[in-house]
């Protein structure tokens, strides 16, 4: 895959567990050493880097295959890989990391790929035939590869978390279109669902490394998270619905803010209040918020955001959109009759299935 000339860290190290991942060509190859009981050293990274790094071996400059890289492991240097990890550049080369750099590492291979990885800003796999373990090095970070029953074992508990964080969201969201009918939401309300939104997308966000490296034996996996983040789309419409227009952020900045907020900053919804826009003491805030409606009129269907956002602009909350009158309704660009009469169905449907349901 085509990378950009700086890439963070994180980016390194999904790149890392794709490569490695169950069914690709590296994989296949790792396999094979570790039944042999042969240990390797590879480094995937810019040519030009790498080399500076390392000296002697055997110039390869090959397309990768499972057999070769096996093949080239038996020797005892490192083999050189580009940053794609398609093709081999070098085999049997001394690593000349700095010494100076800090390793916890014991033996002599894992400790030369800790500091190479560390200098080299690169991608560095240890195979140990004696722990018959992968660890992988990206910069500072150090991850040994697990078994994929272990993988597939402890992915299906954060599914299971994530499961009941959305079903509590989607309570939350249920309750607040409730009230945005009525026009009884208070900041309480909207920031309990925007900390119940941030909490299962952080939580989302765990299951990325376990699907990167279980391959194509996380397809499943995967399609269950799709499936569970359906509403997630919903629910960060909130903040569109609620932010404060003369506060400091605008949604995108504060769903930008939301997510760098410490776990334990994030706990205290004062502190989701002030990034809305209003008092980080939500008893301070004691009048009902009007929702814009974007939320809403997305659940009605066939309305284009185009329509939408004409909608709001025209009427600026939720309660103007439902209260206005056909004629009114038509006078928006893109609105036609037919769809004007729609809108109003639409509205009053969902309001009426609130009702039921709560009853």
């Amino acid at each position: 895959m085509p990378r950009s000339k700086a890439r963070s860290e994180n980016e390194l190290f999904n790149d890392a567990l794709s490569m490695l991942s169950p069914g690709t060509t590296i994989r296949e190859a790792v396999s094979y050493i570790l039944q042999s009981g042969t240990g390797a050293l590879m480094c995937f990274g810019p040519p030009k880097r790498l080399a500076d790094l390392s000296e002697g071996g055997v110039n390869i400059d090959a397309a990768i295959t499972p057999q070769i890289l096996y093949e080239l492991a038996k020797m005892d240097g490192a083999i050189l890989l580009n940053q794609d990890g398609t093709r081999i550049l070098h085999a049997n080369r001394f690593l000349k990391p700095r010494s100076a750099i800090s390793s916890n590492e014991t033996g002599t291979r894992h400790r030369t790929a800790e500091r190479m990885a560390k200098q080299g800003k690169c991608i560095v796999v240890a195979v140990s035939e004696r722990r018959s373990s992968v660890t992988v090095y990206v910069g500072d970070r150090k991850h040994i590869l697990d078994s994929i029953p272990t993988l597939l074992n402890r992915a299906s508990q954060v599914l299971q978390t994530l499961e009941k964080f959305i079903h509590a969201l989607n309570q939350d969201m249920h309750d607040l279109s409730t009230r945005e009918f009525q026009d009884m939401v208070t900041i309480f309300d909207v920031c309990r669902t925007i900390q119940r939104y941030e909490r299962v997308v952080r939580i989302a966000a765990e299951m990325e490394p376990y699907i990167l490296e279980l391959g194509e034996e996380g397809r499943l996996v995967d399609l269950q998270l799709q499936e569970l983040m359906t509403p997630i789309e919903e629910a960060e419409l909130v903040i569109r619905d609620y932010f404060r227009q003369k506060g400091k952020y605008n949604h995108n900045q504060i769903r930008q803010k939301l997510s760098e907020l410490p776990t334990s900053d994030l706990a205290n919804l004062g502190n989701i209040s002030q990034l809305m826009g209003y008092s980080q003491n939500l008893r301070s805030v004691d009048t009902y918020l009007s929702s814009r409606g974007y939320r809403i009129l997305t659940q009605t269907h066939r309305l284009t955001s185009q329509i939408i956002d004409n909608l709001v602009d025209r009427f600026g909350t939720l309660q103007q959109v439902h209260r206005a009158p056909k004629e009114d309704l038509v006078e928006v660009d893109g609105v036609g009759e037919v769809l004007a009469e729609r809108i109003r169905v639409g509205l009053n449907l969902l309001q009426n299935q609130l009702v039921m349901e709560r009853r």
